[in-house]
C-alpha cells in the first residue's frame, strides 16, 4: 500500500519504519526544507520525500504532527483528503500544566480532526499509545506491540489494521471513533508514568487475556 506521512519527526520515523518493514511504500512530507529528504535517506528502501503542501500520494495519510497542527493541516489540504484514510496519532496534552488534555470530555482530537476534514475524508485513530522508540524496535521485552485502532468507517479501519499487522504489531479494534477519547487518555497516562517509574519511554500497553 502507498502511504503518505505528514511530518518528519520521531513518530514519523517510527511509523515509517514499521510500514517499510511491512513492504509498503512511504512518502514523507516535512515541514522544513530538507526534513523529509533527510529522513527518507536514513530509512532507505522505498521511502520517498516531499514537502508539506504537496499533493498526498496513496489512499492513506498519517498525521505525524503535534495535535495543535493536525486540524489546520487537514483544513489546508481540504478536498485533497476526500476519499482518503486519515490516521490521527495525536494526544491533545495540555503541555503548559501537563495535568490533562485540552479537549473536552465529550470529544477527542480525532473527532475534532474529522470535523475539520473535507467531506469524504475518513479519520482513524491509531499509534497514539505507542512511543517512537518502541515502534522502531517493533517490540518491548520480546513482545510485539499492541496498537489500538478506532474509527467509524469499517473499510478505513480495516486498512489501518492491515498496515499495523503487516508491520509486525498486534492491531486491536477499539471500536468507533469516539473511543479515541479513552485512547487519548490512555496515551496521556502512559506519558505521566514514564518519569516516576523510570521507564524512559521504553514501555508499552499490552492487552492480555
Amino acid at each position: 500500500m502507498q502511504v503518505t506521512i505528514i511530518g518528519a519527526g520521531n513518530m514519523a520515523r517510527a511509523i515509517a519504519t514499521r510500514l517499510l518493514a511491512g513492504g509498503h511504500e512511504v512518502t514523507l512530507l516535512g515541514r522544513e526544507a530538507g526534513e523529509g529528504e533527510g529522513l527518507a535517506r536514513e530509512l532507505g528502501g522505498s521511502a520517498r520525500a516531499g514537502a508539506v503542501g504537496e499533493p498526498v500520494a496513496g489512499d492513506v495519510v498519517v498525521l505525524a504532527v503535534p495535535y495543535e497542527a493536525a486540524a489546520p493541516l487537514v483544513q489546508q489540504y481540504g478536498d485533497g483528503l476526500s476519499g482518503k484514510v486519515v490516521v490521527d496519532i495525536t494526544n491533545p496534552v495540555d503541555w503548559q500544566t501537563f495535568d490533562g488534555l485540552v479537549t473536552p470530555p465529550d470529544s477527542s482530537a480525532a473527532e475534532e480532526i474529522q470535523a475539520a476534514a473535507a467531506e469524504g475524508a475518513r479519520v482513524v485513530k491509531a499509534w497514539n499509545t505507542t512511543f517512537a522508540g518502541t515502534l522502531v524496535a517493533g517490540e518491548v521485552a520480546g513482545q510485539p506491540l499492541d496498537v489500538f485502532v478506532a474509527g467509524d468507517d469499517d473499510e478505513a479501519k480495516e486498512a489501518v489494521i492491515g498496515l499495523v499487522q503487516t508491520g509486525g504489531s498486534n492491531a486491536i479494534d477499539a471500536g468507533p471513533l469516539r473511543r479515541a477519547r479513552e485512547l487519548e487518555r490512555l496515551g496521556f497516562l502512559g506519558m505521566t508514568l514514564q518519569q516516576p517509574l523510570g521507564l524512559n519511554f521504553q514501555s508499552a500497553w499490552k492487552l492480555i487475556s
